[in-house]
């Protein structure tokens, strides 16, 4: 499929960058981010945003390793206000099915891009909203709960607009629904407008952006899902000093860290093959340790509880 810039769910599978039509690719300077640990990292991300998927390896990799040293703040970018702005070839959710199918393929992250055939999403602002709402309870439950939406969404053709599956997520990962509903109809909304103001005042214009920012102020941007020794050299370049942790790289340590993996996310953490990570996945599943969740794209596993 050609991409095109008029529709930022067609993302550049070459720069791994989803990008908002019409904004200026200007990066502003001068703006300063406050660090409350040794670095910072603002991550400006949005639920259906393909690219942010394809990092979550790379991310994953990062807290383990680095994670006494890094704060990751999580920024909604408000990647797709509603369907209103299309122009040219793309003008339907359906346009962006196959597209999803290539994504998947090229950052070996499972996406099954039927979702926009099946039961299309009118808009990303209502996940965005719900995150934020989320984060007002609990902070490392809203990562959780992110990551949750990204699988109903990517993995099970789950529409993440519908308030029910909203609170379907919210409910897995222990947080208050009804407190949920209430932030997400008054204070999210809110927090979700400043998301998106200090998005602009930055110059993000796509995402996954993420910006590295030490204690001294010194930030840098890291653009588009890039490999993981970009993100490792981010990291390294406002803190020299900082000391790669070793993981414990048994599967029950690395499924007791993240409760879902998917094979790429698995070979990362256990520094082993790809091929080989799949082989040693499907026998766990075998031995009735993991469940394996299939798509037409790849699969993804959880422990058997």
């Amino acid at each position: 499929m050609e991409l095109t810039t008029n529709n930022p769910l067609l993302c550049d599978i070459e720069t791994g960058v989803c990008e908002i039509p019409g904004l200026s690719t200007d990066t502003k300077t001068g703006t300063e981010i406050p660090a409350s640990a040794p670095v910072k990292i603002i991550y400006f991300t949005d639920p259906i945003c393909s690219s942010c998927w394809g990092i979550e390896p790379q991310l994953r990799r990062l807290k383990l390793e680095y994670g006494q040293y890094i704060e990751v703040e999580y920024r909604m970018g408000g990647l797709l206000p509603d369907w209103s702005y299309n122009s040219g070839g793309i003008s339907k959710p359906s346009d962006v099915a196959s597209h999803w199918d290539e994504v998947s393929l090229h950052y070996d992250m499972p996406i099954d891009g039927d979702v926009w055939l099946e039961d299309p999403l009118h808009s990303s602002y209502p996940p965005s909203i719900a995150f934020k709402a989320a984060q007002l309870q609990d902070t490392d439950k809203a990562v959780y709960f992110l990551r949750e939406l990204r699988e109903m969404l990517f993995l099970k053709k789950q529409n993440i607009t519908k308030w029910e599956n909203l609170a379907a997520a919210a409910a897995k990962v222990g947080l208050d629904t009804v407190q949920l509903e209430s932030d997400f109809n008054g204070k999210a909304n809110e927090l979700f407008k400043e998301d998106l103001a200090l998005a602009a005042q930055l110059g993000v214009r796509g995402f996954p952006t993420l910006f590295f920012v030490n204690a001294q102020g010194d930030q840098q941007k890291v653009y588009g899902t890039k490999p993981y020794s970009v993100y490792e050299a981010a990291l390294l370049e406002q803190m020299p000093a900082a000391a790669k942790k070793e993981i414990d790289t048994k599967w029950d340590s690395l499924f007791g860290k993240y409760s879902s993996l998917t094979a790429r996310e698995f070979a990362g953490l256990s520094n082993i093959p790809r091929n080989e990570a799949e082989v040693q996945l499907r026998a766990l599943t075998g031995e009735g340790k993991l469940t394996e969740l299939a798509t037409k794209n790849g699969s993804m596993w959880t422990v058997v509880p």
